[in-house]
């Protein structure tokens, strides 16, 4: 189990000045400015859970990992991963959790992946029927196999990956920490990825950390996320909790019959006597248009009621606020 509580990490550094005399200032200047990147966050995840720990950039995602592996020791607060203190046992936390950095790699660049995984086996102290095993799982969720003996340099972005998680989790880590693991692979690569991940969690139990900005990784993989922002914490529920509290707006897609300048000025007319807030779009050549409307306020039926009778109606589709939409809000501090 993680138990975080009321962490927070400061960090402290000299004051800038302007110009450049503010240069020559600056040199000779005592004056701090400390920088909150994470605040006052607390958190508990459970054995086995899969839970996105999401944000915009910079919001304090990579120092709370940090701070969660032990990089980082925080400036207050607490964090207990299983049991251990990440910052002061940092070797007995280190044996109990992996890692996947998706922009670095812990793999030998000139090794064939086959010594790396030998080393690495190594240094975690495997037991050899135990490596057996796990190269064995490995190969079956991962297919690790069709590159096991090519150096890791000649691997393609999607091989490395695989090769990167299968060696994160060699000795078979209860906690495993995956930093954006998709990014920059094709929609088949990242299936297979998400694919291995769950299988991992349902064979093993592991309990999976995921940030990521590509919202498919959420919605394929976490029953929870958590989502931070300016180094607070402003959210931490299930995805149909956010898209309860937060998806307000609902679409609708009408096919009319005819649609031209004349029918876009007055369905542009009826729809804002509805409620000035209603955004609509149009699509002349297609015959379509678009209805964006806070389901709180304005009933569908009303604004369906009044479009069909203005024009030929040959098809509706009612759309929910897509969880992309909704967590573009929230980063932009629209919601």
């Amino acid at each position: 189990m993680i138990e975080v509580n009321n962490i927070t990490k400061e960090f402290i550094s000299a004051k800038k000045y302007p110009g450049f005399f503010g240069a020559i200032k600056g040199l000779f200047s005592n004056e701090k400015v400390i920088k909150k990147a994470v605040d006052n966050v607390s958190f508990s995840i459970l054995d086995g859970e899969i839970v996105g720990y999401i944000g915009s950039n910079g919001a304090g995602k990579s120092t709370t990992i940090k701070m969660m592996t032990g990089i980082l020791t925080p400036t207050s607060g607490s964090c207990m991963i299983n049991g251990v203190n990440p910052s002061t046992q940092r070797k007995k936390n280190a044996k109990n959790i992996g890692v996947v950095f998706g922009q670095r790699t812990q793999l030998w660049w000139d090794l064939p992946l086959s010594e790396t995984y030998s080393i690495l086996k190594e240094i975690y102290q495997v037991k050899d029927i135990d490596y057996n095993n796990r190269i064995e799982f490995l190969n079956e969720v991962l297919n690790i196999g069709e590159f096991w003996d090519k150096p890791v340099r000649v691997l393609s972005l999607g091989q490395r990956m695989r090769a990167d998680l299968g060696a994160s989790l060699l000795h078979n880590p209860s906690t495993l920490y995956l930093d954006e693991p998709t990014i920059g692979l094709d929609v088949v690569v990242k299936d297979n990825i998400r694919k291995a991940i769950k299988e991992i969690n349902s064979e093993y139990n592991t309990t999976v950390i995921l940030t990521t900005h590509d919202i498919k990784d959420i919605e394929e993989l976490c029953n929870r996320i958590i989502i931070i922002d300016m180094g607070k914490k402003i959210f931490d529920g299930s995805l149909k909790e956010l898209k309860s509290k937060h998806g307000f707006y609902r679409r609708v897609k009408f096919e009319v019959k005819n649609l031209d300048k004349e029918y876009e000025k007055k369905l542009y007319k009826i729809l804002k006597i509805i409620n000035e807030e209603i955004k609509i779009e149009f699509d002349l050549e297609k015959n379509l248009f678009y209805v964006f409307f806070d389901k709180k306020c304005i009933q569908v039926t009303n604004i369906i009621k009044n479009v069909m009778s203005l024009v030929e109606v040959n098809d509706i589709v009612i759309q929910e606020e897509e969880l992309s939409d909704i967590i573009r809000q929230i980063y932009k501090h629209k919601i």
